[in-house]
């Protein structure tokens, strides 16, 4: 199993590193399967409106952008985070900045899962998965 933590025109947010680690690999482990390799490369908002430009086709900034090249029980991707986004998002949710941070760090671990959000019954359940899993986590 292996997270790699990086940054791209920011700083890296204050967090427990270790912590978070096995926080993710928990959430995997009880998914029933097992990290490759996971990348969480946090960035700032020109870097991913850029990213959702070239590979999506979005012109938006967005809080995550999810690369999955998971294969049968192995989980790997890159999960690609906007600090700017997630900070705004702090403020309009009034959440903490680490919750939310979690929240989408788990968003992104659980669309590498298979999870999706497309209907209104998908979003529901990965939003309940989410509170259950940054739950845990605090």
């Amino acid at each position: 199993m292996k997270i790699i933590f990086d940054n791209i025109n920011i700083d890296k947010p204050a967090l427990d590193f270790s912590k978070t680690n096995k926080w993710l690999e928990s959430v995997v482990i009880d998914n029933n399967k097992k990290i490759k390799e996971l990348s969480i490369i946090f960035c700032n908002d020109e870097y991913i409106l850029e990213l959702n430009k070239k590979y999506l086709n979005h012109n938006y900034y967005t809080d995550i952008i999810t690369f999955d090249y998971s294969e049968k029980n192995y989980v790997s991707g890159d999960l690609i985070i906007s600090l700017d986004t997630v900070q705004s998002n702090a403020k309009k949710y009034k959440t903490d900045f680490n919750t939310e941070i979690c929240r989408v760090m788990v968003h992104g671990v659980l669309h590498l899962l298979g999870f999706d959000d497309k209907t209104d019954e998908e979003k529901k359940i990965m939003r309940e998965k989410e509170e259950e899993y940054v739950a845990n986590h605090n």
